[in-house]
C-alpha cells in the first residue's frame, strides 16, 4: 500500500511540475536568454504557426477604407492601398487569433494597434505580432505626429547629429502609437531625377548616404531595442537607377557600379546592426531582387555577416510571376523567394498555403523554415513584445509631438534648406526695399511641404510657408496672399494671369513652386513612389507662371517644394533668388520665413546634382573623366547647380590644406587639415567637404569622391582649423578583378565649400 501511495504522489508531484511549466513556459520567463527563450517557443510551435510567423498582413482599418473609397476595383495590386478579395476582416482577426499571422503595416491608429495585439494574445501561444510602418522621416502616417524634412532634406544638413536624434524621436513616437518597426532608412542612390522616390533618399553620393543611414539605424534601433524600434535597409538593390526612370522597371548596371556605388550604403548597414532587410521591386542585370540568393544570402548574410531578417517589399513576391515572369505561378514564387534568402511576406494572402505545400513537397526544409522563424522571434524578443503591454493611449500627449520633438523639426527645417540664388542680395528681406510683398503659387498653403509617407496632418500641426511668412514678417511689412489652391495639376489659365496681374502692384513676388508627394491626394500627387515623370520641368501651369510674373519686371523670390530636382534653367536666368526647401516638414513653412526674413542665415548644402533638363540625365559629381570630353550640340553640359552646392549671408574664406605627410605607407593614415574663415558679417554655418582623386592606374576612377564633411559654426570674423583623417577605408579602391586595394601613387586631396572646381583647393601625398 505505502509502495502504491508513493508511486501516486510521484505521478502527482510529476503532474504538477508538468502544469507548472506549461502555465510558465520558458519563453515567456524574462529572466531568462533570448536564444534559450527562442528554442522553447520553437519547440512548442506546428508547423502552421511557424510560418504564420512569416506572413504579414495591411491593417484592417486600411482594408476598410480602401474598400471604402475604391468600392475594391483594381486596387489588389496597388503600392499605397490593399484590400483582399474574398477574405474579411472577421477572417483576418481569426487567422490572427489562430496564430497564422505575425506581422502587419499600414495600422495607423494605437487603438488598432491595440485591438490586433489582444487578439494575437488569444492565439494557444500568444506570440505579439510585430507591427511595421513606413516612417520614413517621422511617423507621418500616423495623425498628429512629427513629420521631420524629407531623407533628401536631411542629407542637405550634412550633419549626421540631427538624423540620428530625429529617427530616436520617431522611435519614441512609433512605440507610443504602437509599432516597433520602421521602413526604413531608403539608401538608394538617387542619380535618376525622373525617378519619383529621389526625395526619399539621401542622395547621390555613396559615402554620404552611408553615414546618414547608419545615423538613422542607430537613431531607430537604439542601445536596447526594448526602448526602439527595428530599423530596414532598403531597397537591396539599384532600383533608384531604373532603365527609363519608372520605378520597378529594370535596372542593369556594371558589377563595379553595384559594388562600387550602389552596394556600399548597404554593407555600412551591416556594420551599423540593422535589423531587417527589404530587397528591392526591380531585376537587375536580369535577375529580380526577390529571387537573388547571390545577393541576399551569398553577399549580404554570408559575406557581409548579416543576422536580422529579410522582408519582401509590397506584394513583390507576387510580382516574380506576374510582372518579371520568372517563376510559372505563386507556389514557384514563393519557392524562389524563400530558397533565396527571403523571410517574410508583405504582404496578404498567397504565401502561407503556397510554402505549406512546398514543405509538405519537400523542396522546403524545415530547417530552412526554422532559420526565418528564428530570425523573426529573435527580433521579437530583443524588442520585449512578450514582456510589454500594448501602446498605452494615455502617453501619446506627452510622446508625440512634444516640445523637444517640434524644437528639433524646426531646427532641421531651417539647416536643409539651401539658398541656390540670391541677386544683388535681395535676401533677407529688408521691408525699406520690399514693403508690399505678394505670396502666391499652389505650395503656398498646402501641406505637399510634408513630403510623401505622411497623412495630412491637422492643421495646427503644420505651419504652412504663406503661414510661416506672416508669422515672422517684421512690423512695417505688407504680406499679402493670392489663393490659386493647392492642385498642380489643377491649376488654371485665369490665377495665373490674375497672379502675374496683381504682381505688379507689388515690390517684391514670392512664388512657392515644385510638386506635391502627399500620396493620398489623388490625382494632385506629382512626386513620390510610382509617380515618375518623363521630364523634370515644373508641372502643371508653374513655368508659365513663373514666366508670366518674371515678365512684369518685378523682383521674384521662388521657394522650392519639390521631391527631386526640377529644372530650374529659366529660374535661375530670371529669378532674383532661389531657395530650395526640398519637403521640409512639420514647420517648414516657419523655417522659410524665418530665412526671407533674415531671423536664420540659410546653411543646407545640395546632396543631389542639378541636371539642365532631362536629356542630360544622369548627371553626378563623381563621374569618370570621360563623360564631358564631347559637348552637348546646342547646350552646356554638366549640372546647373552642383552636388555640395549652397549659399549663405555671410562669406567665407580657406586657407589651403596642408597633409601631416607627403609620403606614407599602405595602411598608415593622413590628416588634412584647412583653416575655415568667417569674413561677412553675420554668424552662419559652414559646411566643409573633403574629396580625393585616386593616382592614376588602370582602371578609370571617379574625377573626385567625397570622404569627408564637417559643420561647423562660425562668428564674423573667426576661424576655425577643420581636420579629417584619411586611412585606408578612405584609399581603398577596387582593382581589375573587383578587389579592394590602396593604389600606389599620387594621391590629391581637395577641401572647400562643394564639389564646384572653383570652390575648391588641393594638398597631395604619395603612396608607395
Amino acid at each position: 500500500m505505502k509502495q502504491i501511495e508513493s508511486v501516486l504522489l510521484l505521478v502527482l508531484s510529476c503532474c504538477f511540475s508538468s502544469c507548472s511549466i506549461d502555465e510558465v513556459p520558458a519563453y515567456l520567463d524574462a529572466g531568462l536568454p533570448v536564444e534559450r527563450r527562442v528554442d522553447d517557443l520553437m519547440k512548442r510551435m506546428t508547423v502552421e504557426e511557424k510560418i504564420g510567423q512569416m506572413c504579414q498582413y495591411v491593417g484592417l482599418q486600411h482594408i476598410i477604407e480602401t474598400e471604402r473609397q475604391h468600392n475594391g476595383s483594381g486596387m489588389v495590386n496597388q503600392d499605397a492601398y490593399a484590400f483582399y478579395p474574398g477574405l474579411s476582416v472577421s477572417d483576418i482577426e481569426s487567422l490572427v487569433s489562430e496564430g497564422k499571422i505575425g506581422s502587419f503595416l499600414h495600422v495607423f491608429s494605437s487603438s488598432e494597434a491595440e485591438h490586433l495585439q489582444s487578439l494575437a494574445k488569444k492565439s494557444r501561444l500568444k506570440i505579439p505580432l510585430l507591427i511595421g510602418i513606413d516612417a520614413i522621416h517621422g511617423n507621418g502616417m500616423v495623425s498628429g505626429c512629427t513629420v521631420y524634412p524629407s531623407q533628401l532634406g536631411q542629407s542637405c544638413i550634412w550633419d549626421t547629429g540631427p538624423v540620428e536624434l530625429a529617427a530616436r524621436y520617431t522611435a519614441e513616437e512609433m512605440r507610443a502609437t504602437g509599432t516597433q518597426w520602421a521602413f526604413s532608412p531608403n539608401l538608394d542612390i538617387a542619380r535618376d531625377a525622373r525617378w519619383g522616390r529621389t526625395g526619399e533618399t539621401f542622395g547621390e553620393d555613396p559615402f554620404l548616404v552611408s553615414e546618414m543611414g547608419q545615423a538613422m539605424i542607430r537613431g531607430l534601433q537604439g542601445t536596447d531595442l526594448k526602448n526602439g524600434v527595428l530599423a530596414c535597409a532598403k531597397h537591396l538593390v539599384g532600383g533608384s537607377e531604373p532603365v527609363n526612370g519608372l520605378n520597378v522597371a529594370p535596372t542593369d548596371i556594371s558589377r563595379r557600379t553595384l559594388m562600387e556605388i550602389y552596394l556600399p550604403p548597404y554593407r555600412s548597414a551591416v556594420e551599423a546592426g540593422v535589423m531587417t532587410f527589404m530587397p528591392a521591386h526591380n531585376e537587375i542585370n536580369g535577375i529580380p531582387c526577390h529571387s537573388a540568393g547571390h545577393l541576399m544570402t551569398d553577399l549580404v548574410r554570408d559575406r557581409w555577416g548579416f543576422k536580422g531578417f529579410y522582408v519582401s517589399d509590397f506584394l513583390d513576391i507576387e510580382r516574380l510571376a506576374e510582372v518579371h515572369r520568372v517563376a510559372e505561378n505563386q507556389k514557384e514564387a514563393v519557392f524562389q523567394t524563400v530558397e533565396a534568402g527571403m523571410d517574410m511576406h508583405m504582404h496578404g494572402p498567397g504565401f502561407f498555403e503556397p510554402l505549406m505545400e512546398l514543405v509538405d513537397d519537400g523542396r522546403i526544409s524545415m530547417n530552412r523554415i526554422d532559420e526565418s522563424v528564428r530570425r523573426i522571434l529573435t527580433a521579437k524578443f530583443l524588442l520585449g513584445l512578450f514582456d510589454a503591454e500594448s501602446a498605452d493611449t494615455s502617453v501619446l500627449s506627452s510622446e508625440v509631438f512634444s516640445p523637444a520633438h517640434k524644437e528639433l523639426a524646426l531646427d532641421m527645417a531651417r539647416k536643409s534648406i539651401v539658398l541656390l540664388k540670391n541677386m544683388e542680395r535681395t535676401l533677407p528681406l529688408d521691408t525699406r526695399r520690399y514693403k508690399r510683398i505678394l505670396v502666391t503659387g499652389p505650395d503656398a498653403d498646402s501641406q505637399a511641404i510634408l513630403g510623401d509617407w505622411s497623412l495630412l496632418q491637422p492643421e495646427d500641426n503644420v505651419t504652412t510657408i504663406i503661414e510661416g511668412i506672416k508669422e515672422t514678417a517684421p512690423d512695417g511689412a505688407v504680406v499679402d496672399f493670392f489663393d490659386m489652391g493647392t492642385s498642380i495639376p489643377g491649376m488654371n489659365i485665369h490665377d495665373v494671369e490674375k497672379a502675374a496681374e496683381l504682381a505688379r502692384k507689388y515690390d517684391l513676388v514670392v512664388l512657392c513652386l515644385g510638386e506635391n508627394s502627399l500620396r493620398y491626394v489623388g490625382p494632385d500627387q506629382t512626386a513620390g513612389e510610382n509617380v515618375d515623370r518623363d521630364d523634370i520641368s515644373l508641372p502643371g501651369l508653374q513655368q508659365h507662371l513663373l514666366e508670366a510674373v518674371c515678365d512684369t519686371g518685378v523682383p521674384v523670390v521662388c521657394v522650392m517644394v519639390n521631391a527631386r530636382p526640377l529644372d530650374v534653367s529659366y529660374m535661375k536666368e530670371h529669378a532674383h533668388a532661389i531657395l530650395e526647401a526640398w519637403e521640409p516638414g512639420s514647420f517648414g513653412g516657419r523655417a522659410i520665413g524665418e530665412i526671407l526674413w533674415g531671423e536664420v542665415n540659410p546653411s543646407g548644402k545640395l546632396t543631389v546634382s542639378f541636371p539642365r533638363n532631362v536629356g542630360q540625365i544622369p548627371v553626378y559629381y563623381n563621374r569618370k573623366p570621360s563623360q564631358y570630353v564631347r559637348r552637348y550640340f546646342n547646350s552646356p553640359s554638366g549640372a546647373i547647380y552642383h552636388f555640395g552646392e549652397g549659399l549663405s549671408y555671410t562669406s567665407y574664406s580657406y586657407s589651403a590644406p596642408v597633409a601631416d605627410k607627403s609620403v606614407v605607407n599602405p595602411g598608415e593614415t593622413v590628416t588634412i587639415s584647412v583653416n575655415v574663415s568667417n569674413v561677412g558679417e553675420v554668424a552662419g554655418d559652414e559646411i566643409v567637404q573633403m574629396y580625393i582623386n585616386t593616382p592614376v592606374c588602370r582602371v578609370a576612377r571617379p574625377i573626385l569622391s567625397l570622404k569627408g564633411f564637417e559643420r561647423v559654426t562660425l562668428s564674423p570674423g573667426q576661424t576655425k582649423t577643420v581636420t579629417f583623417v584619411l586611412g585606408p577605408d578612405e584609399m581603398k579602391t577596387l582593382d581589375e578583378n573587383l578587389e579592394e586595394g590602396i593604389d600606389k601613387g599620387i594621391f590629391t586631396v581637395f577641401v572647400g565649400a562643394s564639389s564646384k572646381p572653383d570652390d575648391l583647393q588641393s594638398v597631395t601625398f604619395e603612396v608607395f
